[in-house]
């Protein structure tokens, strides 16, 4: 297998944010993720995460270290899901603990998965994928209903009460413009007009008088 079916290309703008209190194990793993092709910003404490991740929207993925001063690892997840509900943003804890009731209480505060120390770089690989993958779906969801929800406002828009001048046809815009009536329709659809005559106007309007269509 070549290296780029190993590693996937990550999703384009998508940035990994580290939080380590210690240093040296931060740039250790600054390492790891870079080799595999991700963007990386740095944080040394789950309050300066939290800032940056208020920040920066392209921040999709956090790896987060269990034991911090002040606001630890799942002290910061609890803080995302509570604050940020419907940002997409694929939380890891990394730590030590891995008894029943560590993970219980990570995923209660809101942890998406968990990385081992010391970190193995296959696992670290492996988990991202599955991070940026769901963090990519979920934009894309996002995005698709924002779209659909668009739609649906033109349609209601167009289900309306539409002011017409009772004379001349014309339509009253939002901006208390007078248009004509297939303008307003092209603008705010994707239909155009093509023009005709109808038998009626036809025969009123170009036929001798007591002539007939046919």
């Amino acid at each position: 297998m070549d290296a780029q079916a190993k590693n996937p290309a990550p999703a384009p703008g998508l940035r990994v944010l580290l939080v380590d209190d210690d240093r040296v194990a931060r740039r250790l793993l600054e390492g790891h993720v870079e080799r595999l092709g991700y963007q990386v910003v740095q944080a040394e404490c789950g309050t300066e995460a939290w800032d940056r991740i208020v920040a920066d929207l392209q921040i999709g993925v956090v790896i987060a270290d269990w034991m911090m001063p002040g606001l630890d690892g799942p002290g910061l997840c609890r803080k995302i899901r509570a604050q940020l509900p419907s940002r997409p943003l694929h939380v890891i804890l990394v730590t030590a603990r891995t008894g029943k009731e560590d993970v219980v209480a990570g995923l209660d505060a809101g942890a998406d998965d968990f990385l081992g120390k010391p970190c193995d770089g296959g696992e670290l690989r492996a988990r991202l994928r599955v991070g940026v993958r769901s963090v990519s779906l979920e934009r894309q969801l996002q995005a698709r209903l924002a779209e659909l929800q668009a739609a649906l406002a033109h349609v209601k828009q167009l289900q309306g009460l539409l002011p017409i001048c009772m004379h001349c046809k014309r339509i009253r815009d939002d901006r208390d413009s007078w248009q004509k009536l297939e303008t307003y329709v092209e603008r705010h659809t994707d239909a155009t007009f093509t023009h005709g005559l109808c038998d009626d106007c036809l025969e009123r309007a170009y036929l001798p008088r007591g002539a007939k269509t046919s």
